[in-house]
């Protein structure tokens, strides 16, 4: 958290409170959300009984936000809410063109590149029909390793963060819109929509269209809405980025989506090259399984892949909302790539039908070092148990 004093004016409180209510678990970068009186002042900080303070964000709509880094079990948190003055274009976490996207960051540390250029080849050997925009890489830890793979050269369809399904059948026809160099079918960035920073989250919305190839023409089966947000989280047990994925997915004809059986695709994280081999990646899920053997068809709260960074170790924890459809998440842990999918049709056959959207969310927390199981619950507890809070004065 930045607070420069040559930047801040306290103009006064307001004479608000709000309180959190306490939890049965730790809770590490947990987001609060609230509502405050519409004749109330626009708070823009809240301050603790120790008077240190953190940022509040409030957004077009209203709603006020505030990260706290971590929240023992049981224990409640009051905070007085400030109205201050802040120098224009101090956002903490911002919103920036980047080389082949977009480049959100926090606190002045490059998170996340969202890529919106297809057309930049990495390698002479990449075929016209895999090359693919709307999808997260390079994902960095706070250290600032890349913690992601793109092109890789044993499946250069793979790409950082992306969710297209695989094994699909639309309109009869069998269709795959993550295996692009079948030709069968593509996922495609289509617009950039809502962007925004603050103090506390910024982010984007994007349109993505999953076009099936198979048939006479092509034609949009699936409309696929993404939404990241990216924090900044004061006070968090050690340094991390913290994003949030949300996937809205909805059908683009009268049509439904039939989504058979199958071992992989859906959300896809892969990475970086030099993780390739059977040792060259290190796992982790919430039920302790290290193995990625044994981690295969088993499902988790979260699951963590890592490996070498030019900080020692990076790596990511993908954690699953709860009201996620088939939550525990259904993991597909390859043997040998540095990669592993959420895969509820590996369950059994589902659809997604007209006028019925299927919601998907996903908390991101990156970091060096050892991954820390104890940190990733904390923060999954985050998402079982979200922030009530109460507004008083």
């Amino acid at each position: 958290m930045r607070l420069l004093a040559s930047l801040l004016l306290t103009l006064g409180l307001n004479g608000q409170t709000i309180t959190i209510a306490p939890a049965p678990a730790d809770r590490a970068a947990l987001i609060a959300e609230f509502t405050l009186a519409e004749d109330a002042p626009m708070a823009t900080h809240a301050m603790k009984a120790d008077r240190t303070s953190l940022p509040v964000q409030v957004d077009d709509d209203g709603k006020a936000c505030i990260a706290i880094g971590f929240l023992r079990a049981g224990e409640s948190l009051t905070l007085s809410l400030q109205l201050r003055a802040v120098a224009a274009g101090g956002e903490t976490v911002r919103l920036r063109p980047g080389a082949d996207g977009m480049v959100l960051s926090a606190a002045g540390a490059e998170v996340l590149n969202f890529r919106t250029d297809k057309t930049k080849k990495p390698r002479s050997d990449i075929k016209d029909e895999i090359l693919r925009a709307g999808y997260l890489h390079p994902v960095r830890s706070p250290s600032g390793a890349i913690v992601t793979g793109d092109y890789p050269s044993n499946h250069a369809h793979h790409h950082g963060i992306w969710t297209p399904f695989t094994k699909a059948v639309f309109q009869g026809r069998t269709t795959d819109f993550w295996n692009m160099q079948s030709k069968k079918g593509e996922e495609q960035l289509r617009a950039i929509g809502r962007t925004w920073a603050g103090e506390v989250h910024g982010g984007f919305d994007a349109e993505l269209r999953m076009t099936d190839l198979s048939g006479p023409a092509p034609i949009d089966a699936l409309i696929d809405r993404w939404s990241v947000r990216a924090y900044a989280v004061p006070g968090a047990p050690k340094p991390m980025h913290v994003f949030d994925l949300t996937t809205t997915q909805t059908c683009a004809t009268n049509d439904p989506l039939e989504l058979p059986q199958y071992h992989y695709g859906s959300f896809g994280l892969r990475g970086p090259e030099a993780w390739n081999g059977k040792d060259g990646a290190r796992f982790l899920t919430s039920e302790g399984i290290a193995d990625r053997m044994k981690g295969e068809g088993t499902r988790a709260r979260w699951c963590y892949l890592g490996g070498k960074t030019s900080a020692g170790l990076s790596g990511t924890a993908v954690l699953g909302f709860p009201d996620n459809f088939r939550f525990p998440m259904p993991l597909r842990l390859h043997p040998e790539m540095p990669y592993f999918s959420i895969v509820p049709q590996k369950l059994g056959g589902f659809s997604i039908q007209p006028g019925k959207p299927y919601v998907t969310r996903y908390r991101f927390v990156v970091t060096d070092g050892e991954p820390d199981a104890k940190l990733f619950d904390a923060c999954w507890n985050s998402l079982a148990h979200p922030a009530v809070v109460k507004v008083g004065k």
